[in-house]
């Protein structure tokens, strides 16, 4: 395959190779000629102003976009101050720098996004030039002032500006100046005449190249590498100087034999670069210098522009666009002349193959009895990866089909890989798409990356097709394509909201990953609410549904919504942000509307605003939960007036609330207030705000018969309660004369057992004996058993002949009691 090396150049054991990547699809009067060009690395677009430093209203400078291709993507006039710089964000975002120091920033089509300044002191002085450079970071810009001051933004997405320190014996802008990022530390690298300084944020520090000729003259030119490792000097007698950017080590010095400063200087290296080189462009010559010494000279026709990769230069002009790199070894080990490399071999054994030739046998047999089939096959996979035309891709994957057929134990994972990779790098590098990505800047860059790049030039379908053609999950794939489609859907002016609604839901559908919240704010950012509102009917969350609908003062909307959701955080959420937002009388109208809503603001206000509650009630003419509330804001109060007269409160409106009972019973509530008053006033008895039986307890407890006999009469107690409180409190104090007047007063309506029952509580046996004679017959035995008397109890039980009051008996009785056992048995028996 002769015609794959007929576009190399020997460059010391190296090669380099110019591989066309397009034919230009713009068509540019008077070429690249006077205009300012950036183009974005791993083949991104192109940005082209024309005469930037024009300043006549009459007549402004044209800001283009175009794909690396050349196809044109936005185009509009230059309304804004003179243009000192053109550069692209590591999100594709067009930087551009002003005289002023204001940066403004783009998308690709055109549409202004933002702008920030370098610096109110930058206005005065003015910037000379301008670098936009990419850094751990992100994206920054470094720029130099008329003043000869030097300040620096390393991250345009966090803005920080930081004015380095001063540079002694330097007017005006630098002879040459470039940025390097070293140590996770951005720098600037100077020269003035002969000089080298290096600018930091505290510093300015004088540096020698190492092995730099004393007679080289002065540095007008500097460059660094893609990674900021290497760096490049041109000086104005012609020399070369390239070393590391730590400036620790030279790798080369060379002399170009002409002192006319270069228009661009860029290094051309790849990963493991064999030769890596440094490039010079002039009007009409490229030269490239190796680390050898040794050069290769292209002629330049028409006014170019050189792009830095990682793995390469490309070079553009007004008619097409080429990549100078140098040829990946793998691929100079197959197509070299003569080459006897296992990949060589096995691509010859397969075209004798596909020939039907016997020679393809022999060719297999060779790499067989060196055993390097496998590699063979590896190298293959590995060269087609690096060629940029899609014949020799075929050619090579075909060899290394050929080649694993003859392998028992081969693992195909990069081989397959390597297919889909190609395949979704031949569609982007489509001159309609205009991506010409090698494969290394693809892997570099990763297949997210790649998506989003997609994304953001608005290639939907191609996404699509090759989130689903490599098996991307959703989340990662079709539906973060769908969810950018539909963020920019909404954004179209021409449709009307029903048909962008309807579009978005028959095209995005229950993708999983999608929300349409996220669509609908978009939406509402670009100022359509009434398509934002049609949007979040599609969304199946309510916790996404509800925060948009606030945040769109559609409060109405947001309260239904997260009542139907059954959420009742999300429904608290949107009453307070009503209550917040509305006067009160709207907003209790509002949750009128809502039973649910009002419900769960009346349990809120219970706990955490109880003013609140009343005035619900009020509004709502809810006397009943009205006089609930009287009552328990009464338990509150300290003051008896105050209390009362809430209880009074209470007792009017459970009037209105037709409710008698709960009326005559806060009347009575009122009353033994009064009376605990009184009694405390009169006796210190401490008793208000006590119930009426702990009321009575307690007067009984201090004696206070009379009073405690009052209660009983005035507030209708139940006889039986009464009697309990009084025989508990007389046999608590061992009022045991006044415990059996009390017994004998009249006949009592708890029977007499539990004077038994109080009087053991108390260990009195005596006393309680004196009651067993009234208790009834059927509680006798219990009585006695009480008491501790088992004879009597056996007697009673044998009386009775109660086989359970018996059992009662036996149950009590102990060893010592043979006899008792002997005749409760025989009773028992009897019985049966």
């Amino acid at each position: 395959m002769a015609f794959v090396t007929a576009s190399w150049n020997p460059l010391g054991e190296a090669f380099y190779r110019k591989v066309e990547l397009y034919e230009m699809c713009w068509s540019i009067r008077d070429g690249l000629r006077d205009s300012l060009v950036a183009a974005a690395p791993y083949g991104g677009p192109i940005a082209l102003l024309r005469e930037p430093l024009r300043r006549s209203p009459s007549s402004r400078p044209q800001l283009e976009i175009y794909s690396a291709s050349g196809a044109a993507i936005a185009s509009f006039p230059w309304k804004s101050g003179p243009v000192v710089q053109l550069g692209w964000s590591i999100s594709d975002e067009l930087l551009c720098v002003q005289e002023d120091g204001s940066v403004l920033i783009y998308d690709l089509f055109g549409s202004f996004k933002r702008h920030f300044s370098m610096g109110q002191e930058v206005v005065q002085s003015q910037v000379l030039e301008a670098k936009v450079f990419h850094s751990p970071y992100g994206t920054g810009i470094a720029i130099v002032t008329g003043s000869s001051r030097f300040t620096l933004a390393t991250n345009i997405e966090d803005l920080k500006l930081r004015r380095l320190p001063e540079v002694p014996g330097l007017q005006g802008r630098p002879a040459s100046w470039v940025v390097l990022t070293q140590d996770r530390q951005t720098k600037v690298l100077l020269s003035i005449g002969p000089e080298l300084y290096i600018l930091d944020n505290t510093s300015c520090t004088a540096v020698c190249p190492p092995g730099l000729s004393p007679h080289a003259g002065s540095i007008v030119h500097m460059s660094v590498s893609f990674s900021y490792k290497y760096l490049s000097l041109f000086t104005d007698s012609g020399h070369l100087w390239a070393g590391l950017s730590n400036l620790q080590d030279k790798l080369l010095e060379f002399d170009t034999k002409t002192t006319e400063r270069p228009k661009q200087m860029l290094w051309c290296r790849r990963p493991k670069s064999q030769q890596p080189s440094v490039v010079l462009m002039w009007d009409r010559l490229l030269l490239v210098v190796g680390e050898c010494n040794d050069t290769i000279q292209f002629p330049v026709e028409d006014p170019s522009v050189l792009v830095g990769e990682m793995d390469g230069v490309r070079i553009i002009n007004s008619t097409n666009q080429e990549l100078l790199q140098e040829v990946p070894l793998v691929c100079q080990d197959i197509f070299k002349i003569a080459s006897m490399a296992p990949g060589a071999l096995l691509l010859e054994a397969h075209r004798e193959y596909e020939k039907s030739s016997q020679k393809a046998d022999e060719y297999l047999r060779e790499i067989k009895e060196q055993n390097v089939l496998e590699e063979a096959v590896r190298q293959c996979v590995e060269a087609a990866a690096h060629e940029y035309d899609p014949a020799t891709q075929k050619s090579l994957m075909r060899a290394a089909s050929f080649g694993k057929c003859f392998l028992t134990d081969f693992c195909s994972d990069p081989f397959v890989s390597t297919c889909r990779e190609l395949r979704v790098l031949n569609a982007v590098r489509e001159s309609g798409v205009g991506m010409p990505l090698t494969h290394t800047q693809f892997k570099q860059m990763t297949l997210q990356v790649l998506i989003d790049r997609l994304l953001f030039r608005q290639f939907y379908p191609l996404a699509i097709e090759i989130c689903r053609y490599l098996k991307i999950p959703d989340y990662q794939g079709v539906s973060r394509v769908l969810k950018h489609w539909a963020s920019c859907k909404v954004q179209q002016k021409d449709l009307s909201d029903e048909a962008i609604a309807r579009a978005v839901c028959v095209k995005v559908g229950e993708s999983p990953g999608v929300s349409y919240s996220h669509i609908a704010a978009k939406a509402y950012e670009c100022g359509r609410t009434e398509l934002a509102i049609k949007l979040l009917d599609f969304e199946p969350r309510s916790g996404e549904q509800v925060p948009l609908l606030l945040k769109m003062k559609r409060s109405h909307l947001a309260l239904s919504k997260a009542v139907e959701s059954g959420d009742t955080d999300l429904v608290y959420m949107v009453v307070t942000h009503l209550k917040n937002e509305m006067n009160r009388g709207d907003f209790f109208m509002t949750l009128r509307n809502q039973p649910v809503a009002l419900s769960l603001y009346r349990q809120f206000c219970k706990l955490q605003e109880q003013e609140t509650l009343k005035d619900l009630y009020n509004q709502d003419d809810n006397h009943q939960e009205l006089a609930n509330y009287y009552v328990t804001a009464s338990y509150r109060e300290k003051k008896l007036e105050s209390s009362l007269s809430l209880l009074q409160n209470a007792v009017d409106e459970y009037n209105k609330a037709k409710n008698d009972f709960a009326a005559k019973a806060t009347e009575e509530e009122m009353r033994l207030l009064r009376f605990q008053r009184k009694l405390d006033d009169e006796k210190g008895a401490g008793l208000l705000g006590l119930s009426l039986q702990v009321t009575m307890e307690t007067l009984l407890s201090l004696g206070l018969h009379k009073q405690a006999e009052q209660l009983y009469r005035d507030f209708k107690v139940p006889d039986k309660r009464y009697w309990w409180l009084k025989l508990k409190s007389l046999a608590e104090k061992e009022e045991w004369e006044e415990l059996e007047k009390f017994s004998k007063s009249k006949k009592s309506p708890i029977g007499y057992l539990a004077f038994v029952e109080v009087c053991m509580k108390y260990n009195n046996r005596n006393e309680a004996k004196k009651y067993i004679c009234k208790v009834t017959p059927e509680q006798k035995v219990k009585a006695h058993l009480a008491v501790g008397d088992l004879e009597s109890a056996a007697d009673a039980a044998i009386e009775h002949k109660s086989e359970s009051e018996i059992a009662a008996v036996l149950s009590r009785c102990s060893a010592s009691d043979r006899l008792l056992v002997d005749r409760l048995n025989r009773a028992s028996g009897a019985k049966k």
